[in-house]
């Protein structure tokens, strides 16, 4: 997921470094290359104008909703504007496009994560309605949240199938929505990486909640099935164990940390931030094993009222973040909880807390 660095709040699915990697090939993928050349092309577009292609304006934070589930998702028709054409509405039947429909229920299956488990209504808690537009670009390679609504390309065909056929996706683009409401993480270093790493993991949480999963049974990847045949990988990210997501000949091996051993310390992609999040995701999903039953509930509650507490860092660091999941476990089970000591050994296996 990376967020544009002109709007903190315009962020894409596939990491830049990623698509930099198949825009070098076009001996081996030359429609794979194009559309990543593209994609990167709107990238430092955005960069420098901080503009997408819209042109209807989506509901402001400001206003009044009814705290219930209302859905409308665009056609773009391969153009680069928005929102697109009105396709299909709270309530409507499906259209028989698999990228509308498949979208239409991922909106459904967040809203419902949110909902169901810890009592909020959309993203921004008080029932803003949820907005998606498809068949954004040509051959795009990408997925995005830009701070109204949530953007799904249809993928080259080479490398990337449509952005809609994953459900973690889905979840995650709308979580950057719920961030944007709550813990308000900036985009840099670590607090970027803790912003990255919270979508990936109530994106995960959508799927395994809507699949009926225990955490031990779940399979803890983030864009499970958006690669075609062509790529030896199963998915853009893996929770249970990151760095194995992908190692094919074009895309390189999944480079994400599981520990703090592995830390990268760098510059570009606002200092690692797809790179580094692979650590918090990693805590995340120890704690969620070493609990066990759902990992939404216990564990996935515990993050929740972490990033809702008043107050929160924007500028949060990896220890400060685990010291308030431990707070929150405490706060919300007691001192010496069940809970709370399987937050703080997560966090002690990734070498965060000592």
């Amino acid at each position: 997921m990376t967020c544009f660095p002109a709007s903190p709040t315009n962020c894409s699915i596939v990491p830049p470094y990623l698509l930099s990697r198949i825009a070098e090939r076009p001996d081996r993928l030359a429609a794979a290359a194009e559309a990543a050349r593209r994609t990167l092309m709107e990238f430092s577009s955005v960069a420098e104008t901080g503009q997408l292609g819209r042109t209807a304006k989506a509901p402001s934070s400001g206003t009044a909703f009814s705290p219930k589930l209302r859905r409308t998702v665009y056609d773009a028709m391969h153009r680069q504007e928005l929102p697109g054409r009105e396709v299909r509405a709270e309530g409507s039947a499906s259209t028989g496009d698999p990228a509308v429909d498949e979208t239409y229920d991922g909106l459904g299956a967040t809203y419902a994560l949110y909902e169901d488990a810890y009592g909020r209504s959309s993203v921004d808690g008080a029932g803003q309605p949820l907005l998606a537009t498809v068949h954004y670009g040509r051959d795009y390679d990408n997925a995005f949240w830009d701070g109204a609504q949530m953007v799904l390309g249809d993928g080259d065909g080479e490398v990337f199938e449509r952005f809609s056929k994953s459900l973690t996706v889905i979840g995650h683009e709308l979580t950057h929505g719920v961030i944007q409401y709550t813990a308000k993480l900036v985009y840099q270093d670590q607090a970027g990486a803790l912003n990255e790493s919270l979508a990936d993991v109530f994106g995960s949480l959508v799927e395994q909640k809507l699949l009926g999963q225990t955490a031990a049974d779940a399979s803890w990847l983030v864009g499970e099935g958006l690669f075609t045949p062509e790529v030896s990988g199963s998915a853009l990210r893996s929770l249970a164990a990151p760095g194995t997501a992908y190692d094919d000949d074009v895309l390189g091996k999944d480079p994400q940390p599981a520990d703090m051993s592995g830390y990268i310390e760098t510059t570009s992609d606002n200092g690692g931030v797809h790179l580094n999040s692979g650590i918090p995701n990693h805590a995340f999903y120890l704690a969620s094993v070493r609990l066990g039953g759902y990992a939404w509930e216990r564990a996935g509650q515990i993050w929740y009222d972490t990033i809702t507490e008043p107050n929160f860092p924007a500028d949060c660091t990896f220890p400060v973040f685990a010291a308030a999941t431990i707070t929150a476990a405490e706060k919300r089970y007691g001192a010496g909880s069940e809970e709370s000591s399987a937050v703080q050994a997560a966090w002690q296996e990734v070498n965060v807390m000592v």
